[in-house]
C-alpha cells in the first residue's frame, strides 16, 4: 500500500518540501558558517554576560585542542557533559564536536544510580561537570571508564567580580554545592588555557559520525543511547530552519532558551537552528525560579521562545509576566509534551503570538511534525511532517491504515537516528525493515496531512516534557524489602501534565508512604519520583499474571493515600 502525502499540497506558502542535507558536512561546518557571517554578533548570553560567535569560535577550538592535545582522545571517543544551561555548555559541546568526538548529554539532576548506568553504558572517557553535581560523579567514578574529570562553577565564565560572587553565594550562602574530592580533576578554565598551547588539527568529520549519544528511556526501563549522527542533526536543523520560513530573520533573532540544552528539543531548535540564523540564545539556568525567569525576560527584547506546556503555564501565572513588552516576539514553539488548549489560548491573549505546537522524539533529532508558523489559533494538531520527512499511520500488523483511522504514528526521514547504542534488538524493534521509526504514539491524519495524537501505545508517563518509564520506577521501588508488588502509572497533574503514582502491595505492614518517598529521592531524579503512593491488598492482573496498569491509571486517585 503506497503512502498518502496530502501535506505536500497543503504546505504553508514558501516552505520547500525537500531540504539539502548535503549543504553542511557536519555540525562544526554549520558553526564555521555562522562564525564567518556573524563573528561580532552575540551568540549566547547567561546571567547578563554574552559571548560572540568569534569568542565561541576561539574558546571551543581551545577546548577541542585540549581534548586532543592534552588528553590524547581519539576520534569517536565519548565525552559526557553534565551541566545546566550556562556559557560553558555551548563552548564545551562545540569543542567536543570539533575534535571529532561524541557528546554524551547527561542530566545534571541524575542520581548516582542513573549516572552510573549512563557513563558505563556509553563508555565515556571524560566528563565535564558543574561543581553542584561533583559529589554524584565522585560516587560512581570507580565503576566507569572515565579517565579525566573536568569541573567548573556556574560563575566561571561570567568574569570578575560577578563570577566570583555567583560561585561564593552558591557554595556558602545557598549551600548548593555539596563537598566533593576528585583527585586529578582539572578546572574548565584551565583546559581553555592549556588548549592555547596546542594547534587544533584538521579533523575529518562525516555525516555518518555519531555527534551525540542522547539517552532516552525504554519500555524495559533501561535508558538507552540514541545514536544521533551529524547527518541527523544537520538534517533536522535544515528542516526546522526551512519551516520557520519568513518568520525568522537571519542575524536579527534573539531566542529565550529555558529548556536545558542537554534536552534534544532545545539542543536542536535553539542551539543549532538559531546558530545557523546567527541568532542569540539567552540561556536560562533555572527556569523553575519563575520570578527570576520573568526578571530575565524583562532584561532585553526577545523575538522567539521555546518551551513545554508547563513552562508556558508557569510564566502565565507569574506576577509581572503580563508587563513584558512582547512587541518584538514573533515565534513561540511548544513541544516535549502536549500543549493544552487553555494554555495556548491564554498565551495568545497575553502575548499576541500563537503558541505553535510541534512534535518530535529523541530518535528524530527531534522535529518530525510542526504546525504552520502563521497559524492563527491553536488547532489541537501536532502539525504536518517537516520537509524531506514521511509520516504514516500503521496498524498492529504493520499495514498502513486509511485516512482518519487511528494507528501507530511512524516516521521516516534523514533525521531518524542511526539506532540505539549497542542495542541491536531494541534498534530492530524501533526501526522496521523499510526504515520506518515506530513512535509508540497512537495518532490519526486528516485530509490536509495534519496529524493528531490520540493516545500513547506505551505506558510511558510524561512529566513536564520528560519521559518517565514505569518499569524503571517499579524496579527502584521493588528494591525495598517491605515491597511485595508495585505498579507505576501516570495521573493527571495541573502543574506537570502528569505525575507519577505508585500502587504497592506491602510485604512489611510497617512500610510507610514517607519511607517509599525517601527511597525514591535517593534513587530517582526529581521528575521521576512518585508524587502519590497508594497501598493495596492486591493489584489488578490479567489471567496470566500481568499487572493491568491501564486499570490503575483510569481509576480516580485516592486522596487519602497521597
Amino acid at each position: 500500500m503506497s503512502i498518502e502525502r496530502p501535506w505536500l499540497e497543503h504546505y504553508p506558502a514558501g516552505i520547500p518540501t525537500q531540504i539539502d542535507v548535503e549543504e553542511f558536512s557536519s555540525i562544526p561546518a554549520v558553526l564555521e558558517g555562522a562564525i564567518s557571517k556573524y563573528r561580532d554578533r552575540p551568540a549566547f548570553s547567561n546571567m547578563g554576560k554574552s559571548i560572540t560567535y568569534g569568542e565561541l569560535d576561539s574558546l571551543s577550538a581551545q577546548f577541542a585542542a585540549y581534548l586532543l592535545g592534552e588528553l590524547k582522545l581519539k576520534k569517536g571517543d565519548r565525552v559526557a557533559i553534565m551541566m545546566p544551561n550556562c556559557l560553558q555548555y555551548p563552548i564545551a559541546t562545540f569543542g567536543v564536536l570539533r575534535a571529532g568526538l561524541t557528546v554524551v548529554n547527561t542530566n545534571p539532576m541524575y542520581t548516582a544510580r542513573e549516572l552510573r548506568h549512563q557513563l558505563v553504558d556509553s563508555g565515556a572517557v571524560a566528563i565535564l561537570v558543574m561543581d553542584n553535581f561533583g559529589s554524584v560523579v565522585q560516587a560512581v567514578l570507580k565503576d566507569t571508564a572515565i579517565k579525566q574529570v573536568i569541573t567548573t562553577g556556574l560563575g566561571d565564565m561570567l568574569g570578575f567580580p560577578k563570577g566570583a560572587v555567583v560561585n561564593f553565594v552558591l557554595r556558602h550562602i545557598k549551600k548548593m554545592v555539596p563537598d566533593y574530592d576528585i583527585p586529578g580533576a582539572i578546572r574548565f578554565n584551565e583546559t581553555i588555557r592549556l588548549g592555547k598551547t596546542h594547534d587544533l588539527p584538521t579533523i575529518t568529520i562525516t555525516h555518518d559520525d555519531i555527534a551525540f549519544l542522547q539517552y532516552t528511556g525504554g519500555t524495559t526501563g533501561v535508558a538507552k543511547g540514541a545514536m544521533l549522527t551529524h547527518r541527523n542533526l544537520v538534517a533536522n536543523m535544515q528542516q526546522s530552519a526551512a519551516w520557520l520560513g519568513t518568520v525568522a530573520r537571519a542575524g536579527e533573532e534573539t531566542i529565550v532558551t529555558a529548556l536545558p540544552l542537554y534536552h534534544i528539543f532545545a539542543l536542536t531548535a535553539n542551539g543549532l537552528v538559531f546558530m545557523k540564523l546567527g541568532g542569540k540564545n539567552i540561556l536560562i539556568t533555572n527556569p523553575r525560579d519563575m520570578p527570576g525567569f520573568v526578571k530575565e525576560l524583562k532584561r532585553e527584547p526577545f523575538t522567539a521562545i521555546t518551551g513545554v506546556n508547563t513552562l508556558f503555564n508557569g510564566l502565565l501565572n507569574t506576577p509581572g509576566f503580563d508587563e513584558i513588552d512582547f512587541s518584538p516576539l514573533r515565534l513561540t514553539l511548544g513541544g516535549g509534551m502536549a500543549v493544552q488548549r487553555a494554555v495556548a489560548e491564554r498565551w495568545k491573549e497575553v502575548t499576541g503570538v500563537t503558541l505553535v505546537e510541534a512534535y518530535g522524539l529523541t530518535e528524530t533529532s527531534p522535529a518530525a511534525c510542526i504546525n504552520p508558523m502563521d497559524l492563527a489559533e491553536y488547532n489541537g494538531a501536532i502539525g504536518q511532517p517537516v520537509p524531506s520527512t514521511d509520516a504514516c499511520i500503521k496498524d498492529e500488523n504493520g499495514a498502513m491504515v486509511t485516512m482518519g483511522e487511528v494507528g501507530e504514528l511512524c516516521i521516516k526521514g534523514p533525521q531518524v537516528m542511526k539506532g540505539y547504542w549497542q542495542r541491536p534488538e531494541e534498534t530492530a524493534a524501533a526501526l522496521d525493515v523499510d526504515g520506518w521509526l515506530h513512535t509508540g504514539d497512537m495518532a490519526r491524519m486528516d485530509e490536509k496531512g495534519f496529524f493528531y495524537i490520540v493516545d500513547r501505545k506505551k505506558d510511558m508517563i510524561l512529566v513536564s516534557g520528560f519521559n518517565v518509564y514505569p518499569n524503571e520506577i517499579e524496579d527502584v521501588i521493588a528494591m525495598m524489602p517491605g515491597v511485595m508488588e508495585v505498579a507505576a502509572v501516570g495521573v493527571p497533574d495541573e502543574k506537570s501534565g502528569e505525575a507519577v503514582k505508585v500502587v504497592i502491595v506491602k510485604k512489611d505492614e510497617g512500610l510507610t508512604v514517607e519511607q517509599v518517598k525517601a527511597h525514591a529521592r535517593e534513587n530517582l531524579t526529581g521528575y521521576k519520583q512518585p508524587r502519590i503512593v497508594e497501598f493495596r491488598k492486591e493489584l489488578p492482573k490479567t489471567n496470566v499474571g500481568k499487572i493491568l496498569r491501564r486499570e490503575l491509571r483510569d481509576e480516580p486517585t485516592k486522596a487519602s493515600a497521597t
